[in-house]
């Protein structure tokens, strides 16, 4: 009788550890037709291998690496891995430390590296590659104290670090590379702090340049800027940064000379090196109060298309103006013009606030306070990474969630179904669809789950953008529009929704065999065309332009 308490505290123990495991806590958690069907791809912070995932979250290939990631990993339309690892730097010892950026072919092979990792100078958490087969890569750049006071600085510890973006030949037969550009922010400074050092000027009249007294957080702090993303927009010729510290997107003109990139003048936008566009905290150029403020430490800025000025970031800390802790996913529709440029208006730009927010129901249930991503898919949803907690989820234009998988690897390794998932830290996820090129005579084999413990079914839903291909004698002409569109499926009912970039639904109905729809009063640009079945399921999804 003495042994009865001891028995039921075992007993209790062991019905308590059957009911962890049969709670999933990782892996899929929601496929849907309504998902995009790809690819995703994403690298575990605390892991050296790169995994490919089906919508079903199985595995369907992976990369090994003697390196954690440092931290953004690609794949290009050759089918060859470019990804970012961790080299050990003790002058740039901070979040998002790289060094090395890699390439792997299909099978694992490591058929290029470059180290951009010493003393003075160190690549962190993002990579660009360039439709020219070039790369760019951010880079941390360390001045001296005696440099920051004479360049302006007037609060300073023994190093300041600025950046620079620099653009990489990658010798692909001899290894190694060529730097044959650079644009670095040390050359478009300016301060009114200190009359007898360098840079001095109205910050206020000077948008296109960096208050290098401007701040978040500890003066002396040697991680100043911390830019986080670069995305590179081939019709404008242009890059867009995001700048974690002033909680500013900053666009840059790609097109100059390495000279120009140094200086004042030249380029497209004949500009040089300025700044041509920065928004999201008027107060990093003495411009409006912190009431004004859209952008808190936000990641990932990005062209969701390149043909439009249209930018998405990851909001990580948006709900500090209310004092609550909780992220949003954000577009902004710039007011580039033809000619690529920003106008001024009122000594700031433009928009005053966002085209498109994602926003979870209950706020502070979806907050990631660092690193993070979002990429807006072929069919006008939007993939969602939320990095600190390894969640991935992909929501439609009205934010219904369509997609949920937590990443199952973690420090210490893969986790067990039931296990938890604290430590599973991805720093974004990319979707890609199922004829990416670099797919193209690739075995896709479903090799099981990532985790262990999973038994759960799932089913492929095999839909997406099918640019030219009929599918299920579904036609949409012209393609360009000017003044209206038709979408035929023939003799069958169908319905139709029309959503431009920003995720706004333009237009839904229904029709027998054939409908026609007006687009005079639409701006020119891209539009995503839905078709779905009398059942409501999506069988066609397709890109209009209109174009009047």
């Amino acid at each position: 009788m003495k042994n009865l308490p001891l028995i039921a505290t075992l007993t209790l123990c062991l019905l308590l550890a059957a009911q962890l495991s049969a709670q999933q806590t990782v892996g899929l958690f929601l496929n849907t037709p309504e998902s995009f069907d790809g690819y995703t791809l994403f690298s575990p912070i605390a892991s050296t291998t790169t995994y490919l995932i089906n919508n079903c979250g199985e595995k369907v290939h992976s990369w090994p690496s003697t390196h954690t990631p440092g931290q953004a990993v690609y794949l290009l339309e050759n089918g060859t891995l470019l990804r970012t690892g961790k080299l050990t730097n003790n002058t740039f010892n901070a979040g998002g430390q790289g060094g090395i950026i890699e390439m792997f072919d299909w099978n694992g092979n490591l058929i290029w590296s470059y180290t951009i990792s010493s003393s003075t100078l160190c690549q962190h958490h993002d990579l660009e590659f360039l439709p020219n087969g070039h790369i760019l890569a951010v880079v941390w750049e360390a001045h001296t104290a005696a440099e920051a006071t004479q360049a302006g600085r007037t609060s300073s510890g023994a190093t300041l670090w600025s950046e620079k973006i620099v653009e990489i030949v990658p010798d692909l037969v001899n290894g190694g590379g060529t730097e044959v550009w650079e644009w670095r922010v040390w050359d478009h400074l300016v301060q009114d702090e200190n009359p007898s050092a360098d840079n001095f000027g109205v910050v206020s009249r000077s948008p296109g340049l960096v208050n290098l007294n401007y701040y978040t957080g500890n003066a002396t702090a040697s991680d100043w800027l911390h830019i986080n993303a670069v995305d590179y927009n081939p019709t404008l010729d242009q890059l867009v940064v995001s700048v974690h510290n002033f909680s500013e997107i900053w666009i840059i003109d790609h097109s100059t000379t390495l000279a120009e990139a140094a200086s004042h003048t030249g380029g497209n936008a004949g500009k040089g090196g300025d700044l041509l566009y920065r928004w999201g905290n008027l107060q990093a150029f003495d411009q409006g109060t912190a009431a004004d403020r859209k952008l808190y430490l936000q990641h990932n800025a990005n062209w969701i298309d390149d043909s439009t000025g249209i930018i998405m970031v990851f909001n990580n800390q948006a709900g500090t103006g209310d004092g609550a802790n909780y992220s949003t996913v954000n577009v902004i529709e710039t007011p580039v013009d033809a000619s690529g440029a920003y106008p001024l208006v009122d000594s700031t730009y433009g928009p005053e606030g966002f085209e498109w927010t994602y926003k979870a129901s209950v706020p502070t249930a979806f907050y990631s306070a660092n690193i993070s991503g979002a990429q807006r898919l072929p069919n006008g949803n939007t993939l969602i990474c939320a990095g600190t907690s390894g969640h991935f989820f992909e929501v439609d234009s009205l934010g219904t969630m369509v997609w949920d998988y937590v990443n199952p690897v973690k420090n210490g390794g893969i986790i067990a179904q039931g296990s938890p998932s604290g430590m599973n830290l991805v720093f974004r996820a990319e979707r890609y669809a199922r004829d990416f090129p670099g797919f193209a005579g690739q075995t896709l084999t479903p090799q099981g789950y990532i985790e262990t413990g999973s038994a759960f079914t799932c089913n492929l839903y095999v839909t997406g953008i099918e640019e030219t291909a009929p599918v299920a004698d579904i036609s949409l002409y012209p393609n360009p529009a000017t003044e209206a569109f038709s979408v035929s499926y023939a003799g069958a009912a169908f319905e139709v929704k029309v959503m431009d970039l920003m995720g706004r639904t333009l237009f839904t109905g229904r029709f027998l065999s054939e409908g026609t729809i007006e687009v005079q009063s639409w701006k020119n640009g891209m539009y995503v065309v839905e078709v779905r079945n009398a059942n409501h399921q999506v069988v066609k999804t397709s890109r209009l332009v209109v174009l009047h």
